[in-house]
């Protein structure tokens, strides 16, 4: 009896699963299927491909090694340039093909996200509602709908994958499960250096859902330290890559005239804009309006504004 109940649980659990699953790629399709009619724009779509030979002329040896060496537009991103030669290589500068690469590569976002909090957590439904949001969140619209975006697609599918590695580490630690993880946060550091963030959202996870982070003995804080320490140090090379692309990425955009001086923008005035900015991309999660591609920082900054941040929980965007 309990083996016929085992499976007919197992039954019900995969097919919540493939409907989960059809009802992410059918939301996603009916909001992002216009794109298939769209251009490119002339904010960097330039730049990142009609512009660029080096990308619009498609695969060749020459490319790669300029995508492996280059930092145009002020990063070293070689995995996306060369996601868009091969967009270039197979369709030309047809638009919509470019699109549709990008929600392609999000509803496989969507599909990892969905799959991974199912096996953290065990839950469908909550899984499924998380999900949901990530597919069809207007904040996401600038990233999926806009082809110069691509990295942004393109790094968050292997922030996804790393994490389901890392749930598959969490649960029998060893060498042979490490390397994938550090493979995906390799090929996402190559995609986009945004990446950076994720070892300090593992070690979250594993204070929960994962668990990992526990106190045995409440009179004994030391060995939770010593757990934390353990939980820290297996963390150590994707920190050392993090330190390093870091480093990378502030010289290049420094060299490209992204980063200003002290003397322009003090440090008070950076903190204070960072903190204000945090807050209110927290906002637009909630209520998504109004949204522009880009938010001018304001020549003043209410007092009234950045102490109120400072109250507030302050999460790194990794999105």
């Amino acid at each position: 009896m309990m083996e016929f109940k085992s499976t007919v649980d197992a039954f019900l659990t995969a097919r919540s699963k493939l409907c989960v699953s059809l009802i992410l790629v059918l939301a996603i399709a009916a909001v992002y299927f216009p794109v298939r009619d769209h251009d490119f724009i002339s904010l960097d779509d330039g730049l990142y491909v009609t512009q660029n030979i080096h990308v619009n002329r498609g695969l060749s040896v020459e490319g790669l090694k300029w995508a492996l060496t280059t930092n145009h537009a002020g990063f070293w991103i070689p995995l996306t340039w060369v996601s868009l030669m091969i967009d270039c290589h197979l369709f030309g500068l047809d638009a919509g093909y470019h699109h549709a690469v990008n929600v392609m590569i999000h509803i496989f976002n969507t599909l990892l996200l969905f799959f991974v909090l199912r096996r953290m957590t065990g839950a469908i439904w909550p899984s499924s509602v998380v999900a949901i949001l990530f597919a069809v969140h207007p904040i996401h619209v600038e990233s999926v709908a806009w082809v110069s975006e691509r990295k942004d697609v393109l790094f968050a599918f292997f922030w996804m994958l790393a994490m389901w590695f890392y749930v598959r580490y969490a649960q029998n630690p060893g060498i042979r499960r490490y390397i994938p993880l550090m493979l995906c946060y390799i090929l996402g550091l190559m995609a986009k250096p945004m990446i950076v963030t994720l070892p300090f959202v593992l070690l979250l996870l594993d204070y929960w859902p994962l668990k990992r982070l526990q106190i045995k003995e409440k009179n004994h804080p030391a060995e939770q330290q010593q757990n934390l320490l353990t939980l820290v140090l297996e963390k150590v090379p994707l920190f050392i890559l993090t330190v390093v692309v870091s480093v990378i990425t502030f010289v290049l955009q420094k060299s490209g005239g992204a980063v200003t001086s002290l003397s322009t923008l003090p440090v008070s005035d950076r903190l204070f804009n960072s903190l204000i900015s945090y807050v209110k991309y927290l906002g637009k999660m909630v209520w998504p309006h109004p949204l522009a591609v880009l938010y001018p920082r304001p020549d003043a900054l209410p007092a009234w504004q950045w102490a109120l941040s400072l109250i507030l929980p302050v999460p790194s965007p990794t999105a």
